[in-house]
């Protein structure tokens, strides 16, 4: 795979709580350049570095923040000067309502539902680098 500027492309995973398998090599076996953080303030300091082609992210519903739902919409405000970056994110079943409201106001990808599998995630990665490839031509 080749980002939109003949580079690899580069893979940003958030990865705050985990439980799932680590899919660094998949990303790797992909083609990606990726780096791995383990907290969304740690994600924004990156994003002002260099934006990715992909982020990986978890969506983790919080009813106990006051002026938003989750770890993610900090991440899609910042993502929507990007509109160009895939974002996929990893939910637990029981929170998709939530995450489908998120989703009438920002862009996600893919959403997959926890336990992932490594094919789920690679089927997904392939298919945002096909729609970033067909954005870029």
């Amino acid at each position: 795979m080749m980002g939109a500027s003949g580079q690899r492309p580069r893979l940003l995973a958030i990865i705050e709580l985990g439980g799932y398998p680590n899919l660094t090599a998949l990303y790797q076996r992909l083609g990606f350049d990726v780096e791995i953080l383990n907290s969304q303030r740690k994600a924004q300091a990156a994003l002002k570095r260099q934006v990715p082609d992909v982020v990986v992210a978890e969506y983790n519903f919080q009813s106990d923040f006051r002026d938003r739902t989750s770890n993610l919409e900090t991440l899609m405000a910042r993502l929507q000067r990007h509109p160009h970056v895939k974002v996929i994110c990893f939910y637990q079943p029981e929170h998709q309502l939530k995450l489908e409201q998120l989703r009438q106001r920002f862009p996600v990808f893919a959403a997959l539902s926890l336990p992932v599998s490594e094919e789920q995630v690679e089927q997904s990665l392939r298919a945002a680098h096909a729609a970033a490839s067909t954005v870029d031509n």
